[in-house]
């Protein structure tokens, strides 16, 4: 089967995270179609490190919903997926293999980004709306647990997706030469960085009515231990210890 989907970039440019959905299932082919679209992004060395898991289960769902902060999408999406550092298939393909090593986890992650935004960008493009969910780290091994993950198979993050039942602002980015820059680093211009608090503040005022801009929320989310159990939870899972 065949879809229309938007182009690339008109569909790059108009995310935005979808939290409320219509309850319309997703079609097994339009799945398939955005999965495979997240299974043709590149992958490190060709050692795809990634593993999904599609989780259809509603009690693993309203589980995870209380690991991630309680947030309804997770249960209410069409399809919530999780994405995997997956280094488990490789200790099956070959015997002497070194897993335990930061880069290793490091090339997890990375693949794991790549694939997942492929897979949002599939979506999107199809007319779907998704959002992320990182808070399954909140309690990573209680995620772990709730989907019985095996040693070398790290929890990084849920995807809820589905069709859109809100259309919500757009979260205004930092300017271009805020985060890009030539033949070096250039360090955030602080003028630049008082503009841009003042949109976010504006931003903030307009969806939800709080007091809050970029400087803030930056303290709020890093004034503190940032998952102190993160490290110790993947050496026990064999992965970055040396």
């Amino acid at each position: 089967m065949s879809f229309t989907s938007k182009p690339a970039l008109d569909t790059a440019l108009a995310h935005r995270s979808i939290r409320k959905f219509t309850g319309e299932p997703i079609s097994p082919e339009m799945l398939s179609a955005i999965l495979s679209a997240g299974q043709a992004a590149s992958t490190s060395s060709f050692l795809q490190t990634t593993h999904v898991i599609r989780v259809t289960d509603m009690d693993k769902r309203k589980q995870l919903r209380a690991v991630g902060a309680n947030q309804h999408y997770i249960e209410t999406c069409a399809e919530f997926l999780v994405f995997c550092i997956d280094l488990a298939k490789h200790h099956a393909a070959a015997a002497a293999v070194q897993t335990d090593w930061m880069e290793m986890t490091l090339m997890g992650a990375v693949d794991a980004g790549i694939m997942a935004q492929n897979v949002m960008l599939a979506a999107e493009s199809l007319g779907l709306g998704g959002v992320y969910i990182g808070c399954l780290r909140d309690d990573i091994r209680a995620t772990n647990d709730i989907l019985e993950l095996p040693e070398h198979v790290v929890p990084l993050f849920g995807m809820s997706l589905g069709h859109p039942a809100q259309d919500p602002l757009m979260r205004p980015r930092l300017p271009q030469s805020s985060v890009v820059s030539e033949n070096g680093y250039r360090p955030l211009d602080k003028d630049v960085l008082a503009q841009y608090n003042v949109v976010v503040k504006e931003y903030y005022r307009q969806r939800s009515n709080l007091d809050l801009d970029w400087s803030q929320q930056v303290s709020n989310s890093l004034a503190q231990p940032v998952r102190p159990d993160i490290l110790p939870f993947l050496n026990e899972k064999g992965l970055a210890k040396r």
